[in-house]
């Protein structure tokens, strides 16, 4: 009997896959990439026509020993990794580090990891796809020259420990912008004018909105415009002059690709970009189900495809026939979906197994786990069902030459909503205005009218942020949550409840970007390179083309930059603690694991301590502060700094509230208060207090 050897990226990945195949099959990991650029050096040699340097990646020398026995015992390899650029560079990688040019190899794909999608790639095994290497490569080798090249810049002209990097610098000049054009609003003054009206036969009053006059839109700009209005129409008749009766639709959403994937997850389940990648790969690669072992729950979560297969399909309208009824299903959204991307390769991300339902598994999957997987599965039901339906009643109305009108609508069918709500919008079932028609007399009760100012734009949120990305072309779906990562990580950017806010050291590195290499930060450039990597993946270009054209333009600059630049001083952070070596006030520094506090006397004094973060709440045992602290293993609680005297520890956010109940201070628990005393129980709101 052969003996076949699959070659995939992860344990979790081939323990899944192993069950799938028969014993002549034996499934083994590489544990992702194994050869890579050297970290110390450029690695790409520009003299010889931009050739990189490819070494074994350090830790992962035993990992290929043990892979070439297995290699030396198989009659034929099946390299197995992931179906996009860079799962084809590790295949590509694994063939030259394992030998395999004299060995039967090819390479296989799925989209998901199921008994018959496994065994379909065997049969349409194929080689290396070397468009999708060198598209890889040429992201690969840009990324290194840009990165390698520009970070000493960085570390001599402000400090060390920096880095900019071709899609994380576009990213960094985005919130930059966004936080320039906060600053710079200006709140403009306007107001709304509501008519409170007696409806004849109704004791309920009807409420309608101010929109103009007879020649179309007003904006009231100021107290002494609506007060001339108000004064027009105070004594005025309000007539009913037009009521129409009408129908809208709200459509369903497409299913998740990686980017709608990570926004909703934000948005709805408060996840970061990241949370949401990791979790989604332990969906995808195998999760332990009571009498199936470990299958793989979700396709492949690196996608920018709405394109479903025929089987899941079909496998998605027959669950929604059976458990809402034939008329939620869509039989339109298909058709759409095909017209729109014909020619993809991948599929939208997608349950496996329709028979699998959220609450079936819920007790196997962890929180997280379930609540990502239920997000995925409401959303791709939802994109195979009818949209939701509305009746509509719009009403205008006239007083003195001035109009008010007043719109409502009612649910008649929730279509997709009975899985998935899009948004926050709340539907109006306004019974009143059914009884209303032009004859309908109405009498004025009283006016409301309030100020209001506009609002500055938003701060990103990483929802937003990689909506922007994507709208604007710039990285890909691997690239979101790495690139997001990093400026968090580097501290150019901070996030505070969701908002992302540029750091002072993040509009350092900005400003010398954007003087230094504007190209590298102009969004259009960047989304242009996005285009031609793709144009190298189809085969159009030849990927060192696009380095070679690339390179002696950011060579000028690079050294434009090293003479002109002036070094900016990015001063550390003073804070109230004094050094008890010399007397100085201690400053906050960064490390590897976080901030810490470092006497400024260095290297005359070297006094360091950790800093610990207040959180404005008093210790309910001795009265001093409250600081967020970490365990040895990295997990936050929250504790005294008087400790060791005080011996105060709580893992939940203590509050300032007291329980009125017991008198025991008060821990948040989301947008709840709860009482640090489990047998008391008292509960409220944050804002609020409700027992």
């Amino acid at each position: 009997m052969p003996n076949y050897l699959v070659i995939v990226e992860s344990p979790a990945k081939a323990k899944t896959i192993k069950k799938f195949l028969g014993k002549n099959y034996e499934v083994v990991a590489s544990n992702g990439h194994v050869r890579d650029l050297p970290k110390s050096s450029l690695g790409i040699d520009i003299e010889h026509d931009f050739e990189p340097k490819y070494i074994t990646i350090r830790g992962k020398g035993e990992i290929l020993a043990e892979l070439r026995k297995k290699v030396k015992k198989a009659d034929k390899v099946y390299l197995a990794t992931d179906p996009d650029r860079e799962g084809e560079a590790i295949s590509w990688h694994l063939y030259y580090a394992l030998k395999l040019e004299n060995k039967k190899c090819s390479r296989i794909t799925f989209n998901e990891i199921t008994k018959n999608a496994v065994k379909a790639s065997i049969k349409q095994a194929r080689d290396i796809d070397m468009n999708l290497v060198d598209s890889q490569q040429a992201r690969r080798v840009l990324d290194r020259l840009v990165g390698y090249q520009i970070s000493p810049l960085l570390w001599a002209k402000i400090k060390r420990g920096l880095s900019a990097g071709r899609v994380q610098s576009v990213a960094l000049r985005l919130i930059c912008d966004r936080e320039e054009e906060i600053n710079a609003f200006i709140p403009k003054e306007y107001w709304t004018l509501d008519a409170t009206l007696k409806v004849e036969g109704n004791k309920k009053p009807l409420v309608a909105k101010f929109s103009g006059d007879r020649n179309g839109k007003i904006e009231i700009n100021s107290k002494e415009q609506l007060e001339e209005i108000t004064k027009q129409i105070e004594n005025a008749e309000f007539q009913i002059i037009d009521v129409h009766k009408g129908e809208r639709t709200k459509k369903p959403p497409l299913p998740f690709t990686t980017s709608t994937m990570q926004q909703d997850a934000s948005r709805k389940l408060n996840f970061a970009t990241q949370k949401t990648m990791r979790i989604a790969q332990q969906l995808y690669e195998g999760v332990e189900i009571k009498g199936k072992g470990s299958i793989g729950l979700i396709t492949y979560l690196r996608t920018d495809s709405i394109r479903i297969s025929e089987e899941a399909d079909h496998s998605a309208r027959e669950y929604i026939a059976e458990t809402y009824g034939e008329n939620y299903v869509n039989s339109d959204q298909k058709a759409k979906e095909e017209k729109r991307r014909i020619q993809d390769a991948h599929e939208a991300i997608r349950p496996t197994y329709m028979e699998l339902s959220p609450v079936k598994i819920k007790d196997q999957l962890s929180r997280d786990q379930f609540r990502l997987y239920q997000l995925i599965w409401n959303r791709f039901l939802a994109s195979r069902m009818n949209p939701a339906k509305y009746e509509t009643t719009s009403v205008k109305i006239d007083a003195n030459g001035y109009r008010f009108h007043v719109s409502a609508s009612k649910k008649v069918f929730d279509g997709f909503q009975a899985v998935y709500r899009m948004d926050t919008e709340k539907n109006e079932n306004n019974t009143l205005l059914k009884s209303i028609d032009k004859n309908t007399k109405l009498d004025l009760i009283d006016f409301q009218k309030d100020q209001h100012f506009t609002q500055p734009p938003a701060h990103y949120t990483e929802a937003l942020l990689v909506k922007t990305l994507e709208e604007l072309g710039i990285g890909r779906p691997s690239t979101y949550a790495p690139t997001i990562a990093t400026i968090i990580s580097r501290r150019y950017v901070t996030k505070e409840k969701k908002n992302l806010y540029v750091t002072e050291l993040g509009e350092a590195v900005n400003t010398m970007m954007k003087q230094a290499f504007p190209a590298i930060v102009d969004v259009n450039f960047t989304a242009n390179f996005e285009m031609l990597l793709d144009k190298v993946e189809e085969g159009d270009i030849a990927w060192k083309n696009v380095v070679r054209n690339f390179y002696p333009d950011f060579e000028e600059a690079l050294i434009a930059a090293q003479k002109e630049l002036e070094k900016i001083e990015i001063a550390d952070e003073v804070t109230d603690v004094i050094c008890e070596e010399c007397g100085r006030n201690m400053v906050i520094k960064y490390g590897p694991y976080g901030k810490f506090l470092a006497c400024p006397g260095f290297p005359e004094c070297r006094n360091t301590k950790p800093h610990y973060e207040k959180i404005g709440v008093p210790c309910p045992i001795c009265g001093k502060e409250v600081v967020l602290k970490k365990t040895k293993k990295g997990r936050k609680y929250y504790g005294c700094e008087n400790n060791p005297e005080c011996d105060f520890m709580s893992w939940a956010k203590p509050s300032k509230e007291v329980c009125p109940k017991c008198g025991k201070y008060m821990v948040e628990k989301g947008k709840k208060l709860m009482c640090s005393e489990p047998e008391c129980g008292y509960v409220c709101s944050n804002d609020k207090k409700e027992k």
